[in-house]
């Protein structure tokens, strides 16, 4: 079973990467049904036929293979982590400790994202539907991950008592991370990535123009792509990820300022030296990401780098709460 998590974490990384790739290359109604396109099971090669069936969203054969691709390699997951599910229940019948809770909950999560990708395609890319469906993909990667985790028998040689007194802040991180996730996860499903193109803020007159419920709340609209919000709203949204990727910085700094303070073993110091390194990446690639205008090899690299944060400090809370 070990292997099938790994592999399913490496197609879970996959997915997320194609998504921020669909995403930020407007293709999320590349195809304008569900689960096929245009009606069939792949890109058609007719597209008067295809333009007949949806003559208001005429066929863009590329978004449609960037749409497609990215559903292939998320139904491959959801195959991978049926058969982990399957595994797990044969296993347990053997052996009583072996985990089984977790595995059937990420089944009954990847079929819950099978809706939400359902459902951003015939809600027109509705912003909350499109922030939900990229946390669920980084709750999956993250599930995926801790099953790797119980399912090794990591051994402190001197143990890590030191640690103990870091696992309140240290899920205190993991909340700021997760929440931060999901303002970026707003500002992308509303294109409100480049309604500030200065640092550190915003431009202009920025702080009068706030709109907090405007920010975030879902305006009625025929369709979502390209966003519904008006720019004061969108600039809200972007500041406030703004401020949370400061206020993240800082926590997850505390975090790592402490930690090496008290770590003993070369599991968590690891550990720590990924997250040291992950942290300042993920900040350098969003200062780019406004410097530069949203290049997209950068913008989706954010995601990415995002997602590996996430799992350094799951996986940091894990060793502290099992080893410290």
């Amino acid at each position: 079973m070990r292997t099938l998590v790994k592999i399913s974490i490496l197609l879970a990384f996959i997915v997320i990467i194609l998504g921020a790739y669909t995403r930020l290359t407007d293709a999320g109604l590349g195809c304008p049904d569900w689960p096929g396109c245009y009606g069939e099971l792949t890109v058609p090669n007719d597209a008067a036929k295809a333009n007949e069936l949806f003559p208001d969203t005429p066929l863009e054969t590329h978004k449609a293979w960037n749409e497609m691709i990215h559903r292939y390699a998320a139904g491959t997951l959801g195959l991978f982590i049926l058969a982990i599910s399957i595994t797990a229940l044969l296993r347990q019948r053997q052996d009583p400790n072996s985990p089984v809770k977790l595995p059937l909950f990420l089944l009954a999560l990847v079929i819950f994202q099978a809706l939400l990708g359902m459902w951003t395609v015939t809600m027109n890319l509705q912003p909350l539907v499109v922030m939900g469906h990229l946390l669920g993909g980084f709750t999956t990667i993250s599930l995926l991950y801790l099953l790797s985790l119980r399912l090794q028998s990591v051994h402190l040689p001197l143990g890590d008592a030191n640690m103990r007194s870091m696992r309140g802040f240290a899920l205190l991180t993991l909340v700021v991370v997760v929440t931060q996730i999901a303002l970026g996860g707003w500002v992308a499903a509303n294109y409100a990535a480049l309604a500030c193109t200065k640092l550190p803020f915003c431009e202009g007159n920025w702080a009068a123009r706030v709109d907090f419920l405007g920010a975030f709340s879902i305006p009625t609209a025929d369709t979502y792509q390209y966003g519904a919000h008006n720019y004061e709203e969108r600039m809200t949204m972007h500041v406030v990820h703004r401020v949370g990727a400061y206020i993240t910085a800082i926590v997850v700094g505390i975090l790592l300022w402490c930690s090496y303070r008290r770590a003993q073993s070369a599991v968590i110091r690891r550990h720590l030296h990924w997250l040291t390194l992950l942290l300042i990446t993920q900040l350098a690639l969003g200062f780019s990401n406004v410097l530069l205008m949203l290049p997209l090899g950068v913008a989706v690299a954010h995601n990415a780098v995002g997602a590996l944060l996430l799992l350094a400090v799951v996986g940091l809370n894990y060793r502290i709460v099992r080893n410290a």
